[in-house]
């Protein structure tokens, strides 16, 4: 009797915890359900966060047309004096007004908005949602990023601020609010979803949008997108669209990006980017075998700057920069990026491919725009006979002064020039043209016509199927595998 007693009680207690087991799997998945749904309102988001963005008016004076030649009047004609004082009067000056968006990130007033919006203003206005109004000065601009820092006087009112979220955990999905100014109507709200990330637009090497198919038109740029807690994460700059109109693909500056050249221009009204000194590409499929590298990621360096940070870190042409101060190079565009959001002066760490193998280098990074305005217009690097090498489809000669002045090209920037293509060959398949300068093969620098047979035969016997080459236009370097064509 005990037995059965105690037998029942376990069933019983077991049958509990099933049923427990049971309730929360369920409550869990309604849980998750309930907090992965689409808000019922945006309204007291929109309440938050409308009050921090502006409209933004600018004004520029456009000249009507030059003074008018006086016609002949005889002397003392009253005509003669009335196209005079016309003249002299001056071309009247009309104002042409813009219209575009921002948000204030400060209480004292400071404001972000776009470079393009601002642009060529002789006068700016701002006008906050209550219709009060301030004329703004520009703090800083930064045309590379398309971002502007502007400032109104409040004689020590406060305003209604927002700050910046982190743009890198946004996902692809979430729910996103954009406010702004379009067509000039005034304060807008529009929601919608993060479409993509890390887009490139083509507007510079900094490219790093978000697009959204949040309703933005026209007088939008400069406002902020929004996250659901309210942050901004990113600044809305530009749309695709063939009518003018939204078409529902629109583009946001990373707030990630934004914040970094933000705090730039308001400490020191310019921007003040990393400067590491290198050219670079893409890692294709083949100049990955021909490093040894089996994948095909990071940024591989073309050439080094003369008297650059790289230079004196040891960073050599055809390295392959895998990360950069700690952070994975996936694609070649995400390091320029990198570099320069790095604070100038910074010791950084630099994990490069070299040889077959890992090694590790250290960078004091220099300043981009000093560098900008020291860089001369070309890189200078140190520096038989004809010879046809038909397994590359190519013919190549030592470099003379008969070869330079034929191919137009700097008789001091390399050894050997390629003077011949074959048509539809190897290299012609690659894009190399006459004229294009050899300056290393399979790792080695080029002196003679003899070091790129010399690469082609350690090439052959190690068995691989392509020749890296270094070649230059004269202007810019470039890798390149050429496929080896087998012997007819």
């Amino acid at each position: 009797m005990e037995y059965g007693i105690l037998k029942n009680n376990s069933y019983n207690k077991n049958f509990i915890l099933l049923k427990t087991t049971i309730f929360v799997f369920i409550f869990s998945l309604c849980f998750d359900s309930f907090a992965k749904a689409p808000p019922e309102s945006f309204a007291d988001l929109s309440d938050k966060v409308s009050p921090a963005v502006v409209n933004i008016a600018t004004s520029v004076a456009v000249k009507d047309s030059p003074p008018r030649e006086i016609p002949n009047f005889p002397p003392g004609s009253p005509f003669e004096e009335f196209f005079k004082d016309f003249n002299e009067r001056g071309p009247s000056r009309r104002p042409s007004t813009a219209l575009g968006s921002g948000f204030i990130i400060s209480d004292d007033g400071l404001i972000v908005t776009n470079n393009h919006v601002i642009e060529g203003a002789e006068e700016i206005s701002v006008f906050l949602p209550d219709d009060r109004e301030f004329i703004a000065e520009i703090i800083g601009r930064d045309t590379k990023t398309d971002l502007a820092v502007l400032k109104v006087d409040t004689k020590g009112e406060k305003l209604p601020f927002v700050d910046f979220g982190d743009s890198d955990i946004l996902r692809v999905g979430d729910w996103v609010l954009a406010v702004g100014n379009p067509f000039g109507l005034g304060g807008t709200v529009t929601a919608g979803i993060v479409s993509a990330r890390g887009r490139e637009i083509g507007q510079g090497q900094y490219d790093d949008f978000i697009q959204t198919d949040a309703s933005i038109n026209r007088g939008n740029s400069g406002g902020p997108l929004f996250n659901m807690s309210g942050k901004v994460i990113g600044v809305n700059t530009a749309i695709f669209s063939q009518s003018g109109g939204s078409v529902g693909i629109g583009f946001a500056i990373s707030s990630n990006l934004a914040n970094s050249v933000v705090k730039q221009l308001v400490e020191f009204g310019r921007t003040r980017r990393g400067w590491l000194g290198v050219y670079i590409q893409d890692v294709t499929e083949e100049i990955a075998a021909s490093l040894d590298f089996n994948e095909t990621r990071g940024a591989l360096v073309s050439s080094v700057r003369p008297d650059s940070p790289a230079e004196a870190a040891k960073i050599k042409a055809g390295d392959i920069v895998l990360s950069f101060d700690g952070k994975r190079i996936e694609k070649m565009k995400e390091l320029p990026r990198i570099v320069a959001e790095t604070e100038v002066g910074s010791k950084v760490n630099v994990e490069v491919w070299r040889e077959g193998k890992i090694k590790q280098l250290t960078v004091v990074l220099g300043e981009l725009e000093v560098a900008e305005n020291s860089m001369s217009a070309t890189e200078q690097e140190p520096q038989s006979t004809v010879e046809k090498i038909s397994s590359l489809g190519i013919t190549v000669a030592p470099m003379s002064t008969e070869v330079a002045t034929e191919f137009k090209i700097d008789k001091n920037i390399g050894n050997v020039v390629i003077i011949d293509v074959e048509e539809n060959g190897p290299a012609f398949i690659k894009d190399i043209r006459p004229g294009t300068i050899i300056k290393r093969a399979d790792r080695q620098d080029v002196e003679s016509v003899n070091d790129v047979l010399d690469a082609l035969e350690s090439v052959n016997k190690r068995g691989s199927k392509a020749l890296l080459l270094l070649l230059s236009d004269g202007k810019r370097e470039r890798f390149v595998a050429i496929n080896i064509k087998d012997k007819d």
